[in-house]
């Protein structure tokens, strides 16, 4: 499946009818999650035949397309069922909730009930909204999902065509950081953008501005927006770096081998720097590197972290490094290398079964840094 996500451009009476199909689409939802929540026994089916009884008990439902109410049934057991994959991970989940008026952003036509013009997308009950469409389709169009996001509208259209990456022919260990965002074990470096911090000035104003203006206001709501704008500005610019790194690994590369990090846990520490840490968004790195490596037959291969940052890659000695030591400086065989591209190669060396036994070098003074998850956080 490939998903191409344009622009709509609605004018205003088509703007009233995606709000409402909104809201009842929400209603139906709550509808649904009432008679579940009240079932001793759940059945599916059940939940799902209200849909013709609440349309003669309420017309208004009628003026939302039928397969579009039917995708919140869906909804509601995906959501029951992502909680009980949650729970038998023996996570701490709650109950589903009610959807209070705003919290539905999507709609979804599934199947029929839309075609594709030029640049015209008809939705049935809704009608010929304007789409910019920059990209050409590939494949037939098996479903479309419509999504407010603040002031804009925009249709993924999903196809039934598949992308296919060709990996490389590449091994490599990579070590995640702060300072370079990624070094990799044949010593390339690539640069951390630090999206965060170059729009953090802006970013505070936006935010002191918002502060000022009087709740309830019109100035406020127009503040709470352009806020809004910004922080979604900050996510693009970091999703474009990491699908643009992420695409260009795995056409590199057969094998990606990296650290198996917490990085719930290592966000919590006090002498972490759990900003700047957070504004890399190394989980979302490593899902869109998974789930991109999978598609092009590329294996990612994670390794216990500890102490890759310590070991000598080429004596297997390990030694005491502090942030400030930026090259690893071997005591026992004079070995000299930039630590990040140490750390790389000791991450490589792990997988490939090469890491040399440690001959113990650490004083029994120094502490926890030696059970550290990832002291390249630390910066």
């Amino acid at each position: 499946m490939i998903a191409y996500k344009f622009r709509m451009y609605p004018n205003k009476e088509q703007i009233e009818k995606l709000e409402f199909a909104l809201d009842t689409c929400r209603r139906a939802y709550n509808m649904m999650l009432e008679e579940l929540n009240n079932q001793v026994i759940i059945d599916k089916a059940q939940i799902q035949a209200m849909l013709p009884d609440l349309k003669i008990c309420e017309p208004k439902f009628k003026e939302v397309y039928s397969k579009t109410l039917q995708y919140e049934c869906y909804r509601l057991f995906s959501n029951l069922s992502a909680l009980k994959v949650l729970k038998e991970n023996h996570k701490k989940v709650g109950r589903l909730r009610f959807k209070g008026k705003g919290w539905f952003k999507t709609i979804n036509y599934n199947q029929s009930g839309f075609s594709l013009e030029s640049n015209k997308l008809y939705l049935s009950k809704i009608g010929n909204i304007r789409i910019k469409v920059h990209r050409e389709l590939n494949g037939k169009i098996k479903q479309i999902q419509i999504k407010r996001e603040i002031d804009r509208w925009y249709a993924t259209i999903i196809t039934d065509k598949k992308r296919q990456i060709i990996c490389g022919e590449k091994i490599i260990g990579i070590d995640l950081g702060i300072s370079n965002y990624l070094v990799d074990s044949d010593g390339n470096k690539i640069e951390n953008p630090k999206i965060l911090e170059q729009n953090f000035k802006k970013l505070k104003h936006l935010q002191k501005e918002l502060s000022r203006k009087k709740k309830g206001s019109s100035n406020r709501r127009k503040a709470r927006i352009r806020l809004s704008k910004f922080y979604q500005k900050i996510a693009n610019q970091r999703n474009d770096f990491l699908h643009k790194l992420t695409t260009n690994l795995v056409k590199k590369c057969k094998i990606i081998v990296m650290e198996d990090l917490d990085i719930k846990q290592m966000a919590q520490q006090k002498y972490f720097n759990a900003r700047n840490m957070l504004d890399c968004s190394w989980d979302k790195f490593t899902q869109l590197l998974d789930y991109k490596a999978e598609n092009a037959g590329c294996q990612i291969v994670k390794v216990n972290p500890k102490n890759t940052t310590k070991i000598c890659s080429k004596c297997g000695s390990m030694q005491n490094m502090p942030l400030y030591r930026r090259t690893y400086e071997c005591a026992n065989c004079g070995f000299v290398l930039d630590r990040d591209h140490n750390s790389a190669i000791n991450i490589l060396n792990k997988f490939s079964g090469q890491e040399m036994s440690c001959v113990e070098r650490i004083p029994n003074t120094l502490l926890g840094q030696g059970n550290s998850m990832k002291q390249e956080s630390l910066t």
